[in-house]
């Protein structure tokens, strides 16, 4: 017994030794340990964050071949009224099939919540794997409901709630690579793993049309559906996701690592209170989801009530539901709630992730809306319905390019940000994004009333691809300023809740987009967020940017 006892005191004596070590500020340590440790995690937790956007951000790619499989036969995908929302056809149908990836990004901005405080008691090994594991839950089940086109549409709603695992992961993961490097290269190390996780909805919007064109997994892909331009298996959009997330998440569980600074104990418990803080923050998804489909008030105001709702009832849920020493643990990092730069960075912080994943949902039905019907005859008289357009551009052949770049310059973003500072970089990015947003409201306005709206598309697509490179790099500026405001205990939750807050844009863009769209003003949605922006860009220069600012960073 005094030999057991022995060997847990000296263990625990290592452990505590390895906690106080673990200092990557320290140049020694950081050259002969942390830096071997800091890539391994991150070059694993990429492919796993790629993987669980491309799940996440997967309703904006299914939605458009639901709605061509029903306009080829109105039969297949015709769902009854479901809550408030009617299934009609024509403008209401386009509205209510915004709702499959709005629930999807409501769901995975609310999973955020949770996750911004997770690795603390988590783990960041055990929290990514069980993260990508848990995913081949939406991943097949999506396979499988499109194999049917009587599916009900609240399944479908299910389970782009349950997508949203995927967007919570980005908090947990952003957190967690905040540990292993030190603040000078965190810029540039933060920004890898966003933009190349980011880049997941790229891939995704680039695999999705070819997986869904023969029978990947042959008899297991079921029946075919039929459209204008030939035969699909919708249903591989889900299914082709199922091997490669189970690649990732053994890769994860193998290769990474929980930092002894974290202290999250057994594993059993770690996972333990993983799912347990999953589960709250469906619960809180749920709520935000009723209202969503029960409250009968006018749209705008009901989106932006049910997320205040949905917050709140989330923290509550953390707050009051967690086992006492997790309690202890959460209300600690709550601390950050008291601090006015947490609430300033969230508001920046939204302009910039919050445009991006929500354009990024909208953006593949957005052009098809647009562009693919025509609303006026040849003298400019509004036609009682709209028609197809025969020369209408193919959404999914262009879809990809808009995250592609978002995702491809937001390291470049933590870069300048480490070159020339995070509140420089943003404040002339904000200016760009501004005039983008304009740009790009001006062509949907002509497109919309043209007999020929395709002749206003590649001024269209060149914009919004400037708008996405725009918010790609204010995403690297901004995650570049949190560690420089924040002390190292606060800048990790911080991180993690800002991109919460952030990640309702995947819900907000699209309902907003749905409301203009029903009215007949979808340019009105950019006016709407350029008044946003202009807020973003006198912020930013008052407390960071400006000469004698708060704080400079």
């Amino acid at each position: 017994m005094p030999a057991i006892e022995e060997a847990a005191s000296a263990a625990q004596a290592e452990q505590e030794a390895a906690r106080a070590t673990w200092d990557v500020e320290n140049s020694a340590f950081w050259e002969a340990t942390a830096r071997t440790v800091a890539r391994r995690n991150l070059w694993i937790s990429v492919p796993n964050l790629l993987c669980a956007f491309a799940v996440w951000l997967l309703w904006g790619m299914i939605i458009v071949r639901i709605q061509m499989v029903h306009d080829a036969d109105p039969v297949k995908f015709a769902f009854t009224a479901i809550g408030s929302r009617a299934a009609a056809e024509g403008p209401a149908y386009m509205a209510l099939l915004y709702l499959l990836p709005a629930v999807a990004g409501f769901a995975g901005a609310t999973l955020r919540i949770p996750n911004s405080f997770m690795i603390a008691i988590a783990g960041g090994r055990n929290a990514k794997a069980i993260t990508t594991l848990l995913l081949i839950l939406p991943a097949l089940g999506t396979g499988m409901a499109l194999q049917n086109p009587q599916t009900p549409f609240l399944s479908f709603v299910v389970l782009a709630a349950l997508t949203g695992v995927g967007g919570g992961a980005f908090a947990a993961s952003m957190s967690n690579i905040s540990f292993f490097y030190p603040k000078r290269v965190q810029g540039l190390a933060l920004g890898i793993n966003a933009g190349l996780g980011n880049l997941g909805v790229s891939v995704m919007q680039f695999l999705v049309p070819y997986v869904i064109t023969f029978p990947l997994f042959g008899t297991l892909s079921g029946d075919p559906y039929r459209i204008q331009s030939g035969s699909v298996w919708l249903q591989n959009a889900g299914l082709v996701w199922v091997p490669i997330l189970a690649t990732f998440a053994v890769l994860a569980w193998l290769l990474m690592d929980n930092l002894p600074i974290h202290d999250c104990g057994s594993t059993p418990r770690a996972i333990g209170r993983y799912l347990w803080l999953e589960l709250l923050g469906f619960a809180g998804a749920a709520v935000g989801i009723a209202l969503m489909l029960v409250l009968n008030l006018p749209e705008l105001l009901k989106i932006f009530l049910v997320v205040l709702v949905t917050v709140a009832a989330t923290l509550v849920f953390m707050r009051w539901l967690t086992p006492q020493a997790t309690r202890r643990r959460l209300v600690s990092q709550f601390a950050i709630f008291g601090n006015k730069h947490n609430w300033i960075m969230t508001w920046l912080y939204t302009m910039t992730f919050g445009s991006f994943i929500g354009f990024s949902a909208a953006f593949p039905k957005l052009i098809t809306d647009i562009f693919g019907y025509i609303r006026v005859d040849a003298d400019g008289n509004l036609l009682a319905q709209a028609v197809a357009n025969p020369a209408a551009p193919d959404a999914f052949t262009y879809a990809f390019l808009g995250a592609l770049v978002g995702s491809l310059v937001r390291p470049v973003g933590g870069w300048l940000s480490d070159k020339f500072g995070g509140a420089r970089v943003t404040q002339w990015d904000t200016v760009v994004m501004i005039a983008a947003a304009l740009g790009v409201a001006s062509c949907i306005g002509l497109a919309r009333m043209s007999p020929e709206p395709e002749n206003y598309f590649l001024p269209f697509l060149a914009l919004f691809l400037l708008l996405f490179v725009t918010t790609g790099i204010g995403n690297g500026s901004t995650f570049r300023m949190v560690p420089i405001i924040f002390p190292k205990e606060q800048a990790g939750p911080v991180l993690g809740w800002t991109s919460a807050i952030a990640a309702y844009g995947a819900f907000l863009i699209p309902n907003i987009f749905a409301t203009q769209i029903k009215a007949g003003v979808p340019e009105y949605a950019f006016y709407g967020f350029v008044v946003y922006y202009v807020s973003c860009l006198v912020l930013n220069w008052w407390y960071y940017a400006r000469r004698g600012a708060e704080i400079q960073c």
